[in-house]
């Protein structure tokens, strides 16, 4: 054992393998879609090399882009707003459900449906009640008419609409992962607090919140960076409309490489977007390695 753990060439032989299969899936598309960005091409044809031509006109001319950036920011930041209500509801099952599991599981199964299977739901729930729309149906029931609205096709709220239901299919799946850190603690520290006064809110804010916080940055990281590369959801429920008032920076890169056929333009926009998941990523572990220092 002592061999193998000196030895450089048997750790490489294990792991150089798994790291060339990343390399190959991660980096090396990567690289060919910075290098696309940098040529006027639809994809099929013959590709003229047009420099940094399509990062101007993406940052300097297209009118749909910076919106788009906006509301891919939002839809980040109100991913994150259901890490605190998922660490809640996870404090609030371990502390008072003695089973706590089959109702952890329940709250995950929206997260195990077809992102196709929910956008559909929800548009027929977000439907005009003429269509059978039932939240507005609901709305009239309890004579709240003023409330109804057009969700989906309304620009001033469409977006909301959709913050809402990756709100409601993600939830779960943060429950899942807090509940799970919440568990690894060991019950003879919440034990030695109770001895010394701690119990209730006071126990969460000294013990698990701080314990928990590691677990906390994992899921914001997926929160965040999966929202910044939403994209079935948004073309499931709107395609990117009412008059682009839904596109974020992946339907805005789908639309230019598959539908205008310019495949050097969208490669820019990934370009982007791929940089600006690896900003938002140093970002976080930034804040949260702070944190942790504070609290360790």
């Amino acid at each position: 054992m002592n061999v193998l753990r000196v030895s450089k060439w048997t750790i490489a032989m294990f792991v150089l393998p798994c790291l060339l299969i990343y390399v190959c899936l991660v980096f090396v598309p990567i690289l060919v879609s910075l290098y696309s960005g940098l040529l006027d091409w639809n994809g099929i044809s013959g590709a003229k090399f047009v420099g940094l031509d399509n990062f101007r006109n993406l940052l300097f001319h297209d009118p749909v882009f910076w919106p788009s950036v906006k509301r891919t920011l939002m839809f980040a930041v109100f991913s994150m707003v259901e890490i605190p209500i998922a660490l809640g509801v996870a404090v609030l099952l371990n502390r008072f459900i003695k089973k706590p599991n089959f109702l952890v599981s329940a709250y995950f199964l929206p997260v195990i449906l077809s992102v196709v299977i929910v956008g559909q739901l929800w548009k027929t729930i977000y439907n005009p009640a003429a269509m059978g729309g039932m939240l507005n149906q609901v709305l009239d029931m309890l004579n709240l008419h003023s409330w109804s609205r057009s969700w989906l096709t309304d620009p001033k709220i469409a977006m909301y609409s959709l913050y809402f239901v990756a709100l409601w299919q993600y939830l779960g799946y943060h429950t899942l992962i807090q509940f799970t850190g919440i568990q690894n603690i060991p019950a003879d520290i919440y034990e030695a607090a109770r001895i010394d006064g701690a119990e209730g809110l006071k126990a969460d804010w000294y013990i698990t919140f701080p314990m928990n916080i590691p677990i906390f940055k994992i899921s914001i990281v997926l929160a965040f960076i999966g929202s910044l590369q939403a994209f079935d959801m948004v073309m499931v429920m709107t395609g990117g409309g009412p008059a682009h008032a839904t596109d974020v920076i992946s339907t805005h890169m789908y639309n230019m490489s598959f539908l205008s056929m310019k495949y050097g333009y969208g490669s820019a926009i990934a370009a982007f977007l791929v940089v600006l998941c690896l900003i938002a990523t140093v970002i976080i572990n930034g804040i949260f390695n702070k944190l942790e220092r504070r609290f360790t």
